[in-house]
């Protein structure tokens, strides 16, 4: 079967397949550091690059290659780079594509991390940084310096749910000459394709909805073209952010499963954030899949579904969210999001605590904001769980 011509659903079960000697119906784990080489000439030939022969894991290994395929297939991207972690994806990103005395421009309100990398290590090698509300076309423009060569978009951005046009920045991108990488994390393939949509490169933090059971740290890297390829797995190998064999088979495992857990997740969250818009200590609310967000038409333009990520903020401010998150039983006070576990937890003091509070208020991310990552537990479960909670504040 020709898998180009497949239903996602299919792609996520037998892209990036391997059939190996002993017919095994799954990827195996290739849980080796090195590969034995037929002879000396084929050894010389893999290091050349006349033999596609595997070396030594850091380089690349079967099980990872299976992930690296099977996640480029969901993408329509040329090929994918598998990382130990999502900041080893986003940092050799960075590596590969930033010289001293380049400029990026990025989402204000970014995952903490990958804003504090550039912050507070690039900048130490004269890597300049412009952090704009990438969901205003205009400021991004403005923000554009003879020296920019990245343009770096988190959409829907981490934690407030501003929604960036990806096309529109495609345009720019390319009017001046900027790769345009696009961290798809919130949405994976299932709701939104960056690369369809004129993106160079987009990453994922595939400990999120990738993987989607919190039991693995992952991250993975997909191009459109072959030349940006070549030059971000020869950072990253050099870099040594490979993936872990049994890491990917974990993933792969877990990504069968993708489109069906999303969709409940989504159902979910479409019915918790009815209920916030509607509670009375509720201040207010972004979620994509509400007619109230700001990009709510972009949102059902750029995207096949809202997601499950949820923002919002008490009207007793800080110290109601802390009472709230104090008093939930069902969720799980924790960083991260996309599991099959509902997670809760405060950005400004947790995930975005090394950002400034300057820096914080400009991106929007303000003390009173709560970000909730919706489960496949029970709606009625979920919602009745955030309801005595609500009542305690």
């Amino acid at each position: 079967m020709n898998l180009e011509d497949a239903g996602f659903s299919t792609k996520l079960i037998h892209a990036g397949e391997i059939e190996d000697q002993f017919g095994s119906a799954t990827v195996p784990i290739y849980q080796t550091s090195t590969f034995r080489f037929k002879s000396a000439q084929h050894g010389a030939d893999c290091f050349s690059g006349a033999s596609d022969g595997y070396i030594y894991t850091r380089i690349a290994n079967p099980t990872i290659r299976a992930l690296e395929q099977n996640i480029a297939a969901l993408e329509n991207g040329f090929g994918g780079i598998a990382t130990s972690s999502g900041m080893a994806a986003i940092t050799s990103v960075y590596m590969a594509l930033l010289n001293g005395g380049d400029h990026i421009i990025s989402t204000a309100a970014v995952y903490g991390p990958a804003r504090g990398v550039l912050e507070q290590d690039f900048a130490r090698f004269q890597v300049e940084a412009s952090f704009v509300n990438t969901a205003d076309i205009e400021e991004i423009k403005k923000a554009i310096q003879p020296n920019s060569k990245v343009l770096y978009i988190e959409t829907p951005a981490n934690p407030t749910m501003e929604i960036t046009d990806i096309a529109a920045c495609a345009v720019i991108a390319k009017e001046h000459g900027l790769v345009l990488v696009v961290d798809n994390t919130f949405c994976t393939p299932y709701l939104q394709k960056p690369l369809d949509l004129g993106a160079d490169v987009v990453l994922h933090s595939v400990t999120k909805f990738i993987n989607g059971h919190a039991d693995i740290v992952g991250g993975i890297i997909i191009t459109k073209e072959s030349v940006l390829y070549k030059k971000i797995r020869h950072c990253m190998v050099y870099m040594g952010c490979n993936m872990d064999p049994h890491q990917a088979y974990m993933v792969l495992r877990g990504v069968k499963t993708l489109s069906v857990r999303i969709d409940r997740n989504q159902d979910n969250a479409i019915k918790v954030a009815a209920f916030l818009e509607t509670h009375p200590k509720v201040s207010w609310i972004k979620y994509p899949g509400l007619a109230s967000h700001p990009q709510f038409e972009l949102a059902k333009r750029q995207m096949s579904g809202p997601g499950s990520i949820i923002s919002f903020g008490l009207k007793g401010g800080l110290e109601a969210g802390r009472k709230l998150m104090d008093n939930v039983h069902l969720a799980v006070l924790a960083v991260s999001l996309g599991g099959v576990e509902s997670l809760i937890q405060h950005p400004a003091s947790m995930t975005h605590a090394g950002i400034s509070v300057e820096d914080k208020q400009e991106a929007g991310i303000t003390d009173d904001l709560v970000r909730f990552s919706v489960g496949i537990e029970n709606a009625e479960n979920i919602i009745n769980d955030l309801r005595q909670a609500l009542e305690k504040v």
